[in-house]
Order: structure tokens, then C-alpha cells, then sequence
């Protein structure tokens, strides 16, 4: 098999791989569909800039103009060289319209019809990015929805709710019809709840429960994110011990480091409401968090864990339940430093609320043993933001009559103004 040298003009600029669908700019550049659209939906602004001219570049993907000659050349040249191992390109599927995702829908009224509507659907999503704009544009999340509503009432897991959950949670935008569909839906909230519990679920076959309860997490992470403060306050306990769940991690409770990480999301997006808060830490959210964390290796897990442990410690009895653990401060303390500037800002709060209001003895002893006075030294040597650093000083000048003797706390560190880089 002799080495194939690729034609230059063959690669997209972007991903630097044969183009599949080429599709040409306003600026003149092509590119391959899919990155391109990647590209243009990375960023928030109204114009984008084009990766090789750097020139305003409109982020309708409308305007991208199919490369029809390249295209028909790059798909005879990899037939051309398919023995020497290049992979052909088959003709590229182009977006379905509206009318079309219309009608789809329509055929999820009929039980005859539903599930190969919904594989359509499916196989719609997975294709490109203005699919999914055109099923969102088309009513396909009212549609899902309803269809997840249909399969709670009947009380059974009907076929295609897999894909009802995939299609909804990949379509999904947060526009102002979609917030008005789930803000104050219940009832939605409660058929998820129902989907993460059911027993028909827990006994498929492991794969297809990672993948059905990942599903419904996603799709629940979305609704929370948009949900009425009416809605957060009727969250059940019931709710919120089923999020627990997720991140109880055994042997008999697979689910996925996605789904994981919506969870998290979910729990921190119920926060603002006090008494959820409440909720969390009497069924155990401070003890699972640790225990989380103590197995975790994932930087956005981390700093997930912290942000709802900030949030639970702004209550006396969620500083109660951290200090009660033995290695509820030693994980704050240890993460200072290690992770991002997110898990130092969230730390060193943590730490801060339990030197002001949970200072015992005891505690403040153990901040020393564990090494949380070392790791506020550290920030304040550190390069780091500045007011990080006057919060360690803060914490180290209060309880200064404890820590005096600390090889690592001198006298001079503790009357210097924060920011000054001090030997130690």
C-alpha cells in the first residue's frame, strides 16, 4: 500500500481533516460543514470571525453555500485511492426543512407511526447543527414533552422515551417559548423523577441504564436551569434524595460522569431557595459530596462539588456536617492550589465560614493538622487574585492566638498587607 499525499485544498482549515461537506463562507474560505457550524456556535456574540481571514464572519449557518464541485471531486478522489486505506466519503444528507419536521411530529399522534418518527428525528439530530435548529423551530420540544408526559400517565415506559429524552436534551435552546413550556411544569418534573426511579429501567441491561438515566438527567439539568422560583420551592425530598442517588457511586448505581456532572448542576441550581439547601444536608448531600470528591479526578467535578458545598456551608448545620467528617476539611484544604482559580475562590470561602462561625478548638486544631493553614500561606504567597489573598489573612489574623506556633505562620505574616511576597 503506497503513502497517498491528500491535496491541500481537500482539508478543512479548521479541523484539518478531509472535508466531508464543504461548504464556502461569505469570506470566501471553505471549510467542512460541521466545524464550521461548531465554529460559529462557540461563541455568543452576533458576529463571529473567520479562522483564516479573521473577518466578521455572520453566524447563520444559512449563508454557508455548499461546495458542490469540490465536493463531487473529493468523494472521486477517495473512491480513486480506496485501496491504498482512504476512507470514502459518501454524498453528504442536507438539512431537512421545516414542513418536513412538521410532519414528523404530526406522526407522533399516531401509535403506528410514533417510534419510526422518532428514529427520524433521532437520526435528524445527529446530523448537523441546523437540523437541530429546525427541530427546535419546529415545536419538536413541545412534542417531547408531551410524549414524556404520555408515558408517565400511562404508568409504563413506553417504547422510544430514549430517544424522546436524547432528541429533547440535544435540541434543546432556552428560548422564550421553551422557558414558558417547562418553568412551571410539575408534572414534567415529576415524570423525570419517575423515569431515574422506575424499576423497568434499573432492569435492562447495564449500558441501557447508563444511557436512559443520563438521558433524563440531561433533560431535567435543562428544565432546572429555566424553572420558576415557585418551581424550585415544591421541590420533594423525594427530588432531591433521587440527585443523592446519582452521586452515590456502588456497584448496583451506574451512571455516567455526564450525568454526574447534571446532577451537580441540578442540585446547585435548587440552592437559592433556603430550605432546599435544608433539604440537601439532612439526607447526607455534604458526606456524598466528600466521598464524591475523595474518588473524583475530573477538574469541572471538582469545581462542580465545591460550588455546592459553598452553598450548603452558608448554613450552620451544613458547617456542622463538613467538620463532622474526617475528611471534610483536609479535602478543601488539599484542593487549594491544585485545581483552577474557581476551586481556590470556593475553598477559601469554605474555609472562611467555618473560622468565623464553626471555630472551635477542636476545628481549629484540625485546620492546622490537616494542612488549611499551610494552604492559606500559600495563596497569599501565591500569584493569585487579590482579594483570595486578603481572605487568607483574614482567616490566619483571627485565630493568630492558635496558629502562633505553626512553623508556617510568623509573626510578621500575620501583621504584613496581603499581596507582599513574605519568605517563609
Amino acid at each position: 500500500m503506497e503513502e497517498v499525499e491528500i491535496p491541500q485544498y481537500f482539508l478543512c482549515p479548521i479541523s484539518l481533516q478531509i472535508m466531508k461537506d464543504p461548504v464556502t463562507t461569505v469570506t470566501g474560505i471553505t471549510y467542512d460543514r460541521q466545524s464550521i457550524e461548531q465554529w460559529l456556535l462557540m461563541t455568543d456574540e452576533n458576529i463571529a470571525t473567520c479562522p483564516v481571514t479573521k473577518q466578521p464572519l455572520p453566524r447563520d449557518i444559512e449563508l454557508l453555500t455548499p461546495n458542490h464541485m469540490l465536493g463531487r471531486l473529493i468523494r472521486s478522489w477517495t473512491i480513486g485511492n480506496a485501496e491504498n486505506g482512504i476512507e470514502q466519503i459518501p454524498s453528504p444528507k442536507y438539512p431537512m426543512n421545516k414542513s418536513h419536521v412538521i410532519r414528523l411530529i404530526r406522526q407522533m399522534n399516531n401509535r403506528e407511526t410514533y417510534v419510526e418518527a422518532l428514529r427520524k428525528m433521532g437520526n435528524m439530530v445527529s446530523e448537523n447543527e441546523k437540523n437541530k435548529k429546525c427541530l427546535n423551530e419546529a415545536g419538536a420540544i413541545k412534542a417531547m414533552v408531551c410524549f414524556i408526559l404520555r408515558s408517565f400517565k400511562e404508568g409504563k415506559l413506553i417504547v422510544g422515551l430514549e430517544e424522546a429524552l436524547r432528541i429533547f436534551h440535544l435540541v434543546w435552546s432556552p428560548t422564550h417559548e421553551n422557558k414558558q413550556l417547562v418553568k412551571e411544569n410539575h408534572d414534567l418534573i415529576e415524570a423525570i423523577l419517575c423515569i431515574l426511579k422506575s424499576e423497568m429501567i434499573n432492569n435492562n441491561n447495564n449500558n441501557q441504564v447508563v444511557i436512559i438515566k443520563t438521558h433524563a438527567i440531561m433533560v431535567l439539568k435543562n428544565v432546572i436551569s429555566v424553572s420558576s422560583s415557585n418551581l424550585l420551592s415544591s421541590l420533594t425530598p423525594e427530588f432531591f434524595q433521587e440527585m443523592l442517588n446519582i452521586l452515590h457511586k456502588n456497584s448496583k448505581n451506574k451512571v455516567s460522569q455526564q450525568a454526574t456532572k447534571a446532577a451537580l448542576h441540578v442540585l446547585i441550581d435548587a440552592c437559592p431557595r433556603g430550605r432546599n439547601r435544608l433539604i440537601m444536608i439532612e439526607l447526607g448531600a455534604i458526606f456524598e459530596l466528600i466521598e464524591l470528591e475523595l474518588s473524583n479526578n475530573e477538574k469541572r467535578v471538582t469545581e462542580l462539588v465545591f460550588s455546592l458545598l459553598l452553598y450548603l456551608c452558608s448554613l450552620a448545620d451544613g458547617r456542622a456536617e463538613l467538620v463532622k467528617h474526617a475528611a471534610g476539611i483536609a479535602v478543601i484544604s488539599k484542593r487549594i492550589l491544585r485545581i483552577s482559580p474557581a476551586t481556590d475562590d470556593s475553598a477559601i470561602q469554605i474555609l472562611g465560614l467555618i473560622s468565623k462561625f464553626s471555630a472551635t478548638k477542636q476545628v481549629l486544631i484540625e485546620m492546622l493538622r490537616v494542612g488549611a493553614v499551610s494552604k492559606l500561606c500559600m495563596v497569599i504567597q501565591a500569584h493569585g487574585e487579590a482579594y483570595l489573598k486578603k481572605k487568607a489573612m483574614e482567616i490566619l489574623r483571627a485565630h493568630s492566638n492558635v496558629w502562633s506556633n505553626s512553623p508556617c505562620v510568623q509573626i510578621y505574616l500575620l501583621t504584613r498587607y496581603p499581596g507582599q511576597y513574605i519568605e517563609l
